[in-house]
């Protein structure tokens, strides 16, 4: 018996490339072409979504510029004389803190150019991240399933400005020692437990000796760590859940719309990147801040004429300019400063709990338990927008409240005048400025429905054979219309009963009456999307000029066949989100 051996005909196998090895090396260890999925995770593209984006890589610029500084920089309390070469201070005593900023401005090469980058890039990713909640708020984005990632935003908005407090603190110097005693003094006027707290922060009678210490401790290590945290949960939130987008064709609750992660977002995101780190650069190379040896080191018995804090905490100062010296004497002689107390313990409370459980309000109100991954325009919710401008012009009054001092001077008016103007502009501006929003956004619905019907202004007149001039419109492009179309309209809820059928009192009726009045001011005035009879009188007084719908309804049910048909238009590429 014979046997025989099978052989390759003509091909030899060669050794993998290089790279190839090095990408199963890791890829037995780490697992990387897992990752696949990630790596062709879809971003959609709007204006409004580079806020988050500037308060990360702000957030990196304050990392890299905060491990400068703290080679530099001595937390210590301890006194020493200043020979620099900052000629106006030489011979003063101060502390070894405001020293070696000093020391850090003028000697160290670099050291003021880093120094003022650091708080430039402190002061944008606040401002960034503000606009990135007023994003999520007055977009809705804030629904289920994405609560928890709106309470981790807020939780580190909140830590930044704590963060950014004791940044500003450290150096020691007149201003920033002058926040400090206002911060002593809102401590104190906490009851029962003011006085403790003082003891621990301060270490003894103000200014104590191991403040700056203790707040250089949290401002370089317990803080940023937080923070480097829910940053990091955030973004594996928003890889969960997927990224929110405005509606428009082809765009549904189930899939996202845009551009991948790699390589189209990478290079636009590593791009705007070096565009943040260039500006900031430039505003830190051209614009003083902070300069603290103008300032001189701080002495409790002085205070800087027209001292002001940062922009995030100027708020805080115009409520204690504003408030009433009141005082509330309890049974036993203890005395509450409501002056302080209110305005500068209560007043942020009640701010920061309306911003943080708003999400569950409006759950609970509306009784709406779906999830939402398309977003709403502002002007689908007008008191929803109405409350969010109003919050901020609240805000805006005590930040001008906080500058009374310098408005009298430069405007030339009395501070009392100022003072009062803010006392009742808090009161009657937010009102104001409800009432407006609110009807601009119905008017901005009234306009879409009218370009519904009637579609576009084209400017054109054309004369009619009885002598009547008309304006000419053109029918609204498929993709705009869509857009239009599938705005959801929401409605209050139904009035509850005081008794069921058989006459039983209704035990849960005090609960539902609020639900009801709450969800008839949040949901009580929309403009609803035009119907099939109203379009088919538009087609009839317009000529025909308007797409036919087919006889379907605009808005329920209906017009979900005119929408599905619209939605086939997309031309982007999107991300199937699975059972979403």
């Amino acid at each position: 018996m014979s046997s025989t051996e099978d052989t390759a005909t003509g091909r030899t196998r060669t050794a993998p490339p290089r790279g190839e090895k090095l990408a199963d090396y890791f890829d037995s260890r780490t697992g990387i072409y897992s990752g696949k999925k990630l790596i062709r995770k879809t971003f959609p593209e709007h204006w409004s979504f580079m806020f988050g984006e500037m308060a990360l890589y702000s957030f990196v610029i304050l990392v890299l510029t905060g491990v400068f500084l703290t080679l530099f920089f001595e937390p210590s309390m301890g006194e020493t004389v200043y020979e620099g070469s900052h000629d106006p201070l030489n011979g003063i005593r101060m502390t070894k803190a405001y020293a070696s900023t000093v020391e850090l401005s003028f000697d160290v090469r670099g050291g003021l150019f880093i120094r003022q980058l650091h708080h430039w890039a402190a002061l944008v990713m606040i401002a960034s991240v503000c606009l990135h909640l007023l994003r999520h708020f007055f977009t809705g984005s804030f629904r289920r399933p994405r609560e928890i990632n709106w309470l981790i935003g807020f939780t580190m908005f909140v830590l930044l400005i704590i963060e950014g407090f004791a940044g500003y603190s450290l150096p020691d110097d007149l201003l920033s020692g002058t926040g400090l005693r206002i911060a002593q003094g809102v401590v104190l006027a906490i009851p029962l437990v003011g006085t403790y707290l003082h003891m621990f922060l301060f270490g003894g009678e103000y200014p104590g000796g191991d403040v700056i210490g203790r707040l250089y401790s949290v401002h370089i290590l317990l803080i940023p760590g937080i923070l480097a945290a829910l940053v990091v949960a955030h973004l594996i939130f928003v890889v969960v859940h997927k990224h929110t987008q405005f509606r428009g064709p082809g765009r549904t609750e189930r899939n996202v719309v845009g551009q991948p992660l790699l390589p189209v977002y990478v290079a636009k995101a590593g791009g705007f990147f070096f565009c943040v780190f260039g500006l900031l650069s430039l505003i830190a190379a051209t614009v003083t801040i902070n300069p603290v040896w103008k300032f001189g080191p701080y002495r409790p018995d002085q205070i800087s004429q027209g001292s002001q804090p940062d922009w995030y905490m100027g708020f805080l100062e115009g409520a204690l300019r504003a408030f009433p010296a009141w005082e509330l004497t309890l049974p036993g002689g203890y005395t509450v400063n409501m002056a302080v107390l209110l305005p500068a313990v209560v007043l942020p409370g009640l701010m920061a709990a309306a911003i943080a459980l708003w999400p569950f309000l409006e759950a609970w109100v509306t009784g709406d338990r779906r999830e939402h991954h398309l977003l709403d325009r502002p002007r689908e919710h007008p008191t929803r927008t109405a409350f969010g401008c109003a919050f901020v012009a609240f805000y805006l009054v005590l930040f001008f409240g906080g500058a009374n001092d310098v408005l009298a001077h430069r405007m030339g008016l009395s501070m009392n005048m100022i003072t009062w103007i803010v006392r009742i502009g808090v009161f009657v501006i937010p009102v104001v400025t409800y009432i407006v929003t609110k009807r601009i956004c119905l008017g901005l619905q009234h306009r879409d429905r009218d370009k519904l019907l009637h579609g576009r202004e084209t400017g054109r007149l054309v004369r009619l054979p009885h002598g009547e001039f008309v304006e000419v419109h053109a029918p609204l492009d498929r993709g705009r219309e869509y857009t239009l179309l599938s705005r959801e309209v929401f409605k209050p809820l139904e009035a509850p009963k005081p008794h069921n059928g058989e006459g039983v009192p209704n035990p849960r009726l005090r609960r539902q009456l609020i639900r009801y009045r709450l969800s008839r001011w949040l949901y009580g005035e929309q403009v609803p999307t035009p119907t099939a009879r109203e379009f088919a009188l538009a087609r009839e007084h317009n000529g025909h000029r308007l797409p036919a719908l087919d006889g379907h309804e605009a808005s329920g049910q209906n017009g979900q066949a005119k929408l599905a048909e619209l939605a086939k238009h997309g031309s982007q590429a999107s991300e199937d989100t699975g059972t979403r």
